[in-house]
């Protein structure tokens, strides 16, 4: 019989935790409370204190978390934000929703991770920020582009949206910047029940000015400062994120330990390139993704085996019509391209087996690549 490996499975992590997001759900049922109480309030002292910061601040979802931290430091229009060439479009979206304008810059080869060698040739007067993008769950190399966004005068916002929980020298993504953006979408490592995002900061003024912006630019009733957004983080959601925050660790470490798996029976597969860690970053794998020059028959041909597999990204933000104004031709950014043409997450999620990684490669060693140059 043919392996069945789902690309994500909820079963185990909801089956842990089910007891106490019942009883989570009840508590905000009966408290007759549904918006901005106590249980955002204390999840933000939580997921706070979990990040290493001082301040978090609970919103819609994570293209919020990011317009709003962006709109906080008073980045706008004629502004330029860095970018990772190959992220989730999110993180651009973010730049533009806000009338500033993002400038990739390519990521590392071997990582998929903004590239800090390549960041100061991007830079011009106009550059206000950097936003690097935790991808995958690896830790940027953040001690270096601190350090160049400290020469320049640049803020930095991170995008911590698949890395909740990882490091770079023993210390937490989402802790460096002048504020850092995260979602709690249903697969995210941390995952709420619908969306949900919030913004970390160890800026109290700045943490202030976020909870004004959420909550329609107004810090009293009625009393509008600033032309704000509805965008908070729900009651409900918040309540099952506080019921799922204590097991986190675990279920990181159960990551951890699949991706340590995959590397001992994926090894040695002619033209497979596993993921990479950069010395003093740690990985929390939120995905476990490879490269393979014929990813496209890879793919077919593991669906054929039972196995689950999906591609992040397969479309660069340069390459979408959205961002067709910004007049980047296809070969304008060839890392990202040959990235997104490559690249295939495998099955990862808590309660996952051993046995199950061994069945997703074999399934990969079973491949046979078309003879002769097929890469994109």
């Amino acid at each position: 019989m043919q392996a069945q490996v789902p690309f994500l499975s909820f079963e185990f992590q909801h089956g842990q935790a089910r007891e106490a997001i019942l009883a989570a759900m009840a508590r905000v049922y009966d408290s007759h409370w549904y918006v901005l109480g106590e249980e955002v309030r204390r999840f933000e002292q939580e997921y706070a204190a979990f990040n290493d910061v001082r301040e978090c601040v609970g919103v819609a979802n994570g293209l919020d978390a990011l317009v709003l931290a962006l709109r906080a430091l008073h980045i706008g229009p004629g502004d330029e934000v860095i970018v990772p060439s190959n992220t989730y479009i999110a993180s651009w979206l973010a730049v533009t929703q806000v009338g500033a304008t993002p400038v990739p810059v390519e990521p590392e080869l071997a990582t998929s991770n903004l590239d800090p060698a390549l960041i100061e040739a991007a830079i011009t007067p106009r550059t206000r920020a950097i936003m690097p993008v935790h991808l995958y769950g690896q830790a940027c190399r953040m001690p270096e582009i601190m350090a160049i966004a400290g020469r320049h005068s640049l803020l930095v916002v991170e995008d911590n949206a698949q890395s909740q929980g990882a490091a770079f020298d023993g210390q937490l993504t989402g802790s460096f910047g002048s504020a850092s953006g995260t979602s709690f979408y249903p697969g995210k490592n941390l995952g709420a029940l619908g969306d949900a995002g919030a913004v970390t900061t160890n800026r109290p003024e700045l943490a202030r000015q976020l909870r004004v912006l959420r909550n329609y630019g107004s810090e009293r009733k009625y009393h509008n400062e600033v032309v704000g957004y509805n965008s908070r983080l729900d009651e409900l959601q918040a309540a099952v994120l506080r019921a799922k925050l204590p097991l986190l660790a675990q279920w990181t470490r159960q990551r951890q330990q699949l991706a340590s798996w995959y590397g001992q029976h994926l090894a040695g597969i002619e033209g497979l390139r596993l993921p990479a860690l950069s010395p003093g970053a740690s990985h929390v794998y939120h995905l476990y993704v490879v490269h393979h020059a014929q990813r496209d028959a890879l793919q077919h041909h593991l669906t054929e085996q039972g196995i689950g597999t999906l591609i992040h990204y397969p479309v660069p933000p340069h390459r979408q019509p959205a961002y067709a104004h910004l007049g980047l031709p296809p070969g304008a950014l060839p890392i990202a391209e040959a990235l997104a043409a490559t690249c295939l997450s495998l099955p990862l999620w808590p309660g996952m087996t051993e046995e199950q990684v061994a069945a997703v490669a074999a399934a990969v060693r079973s491949f046979r690549p078309l003879p002769g140059p097929h890469a994109h």
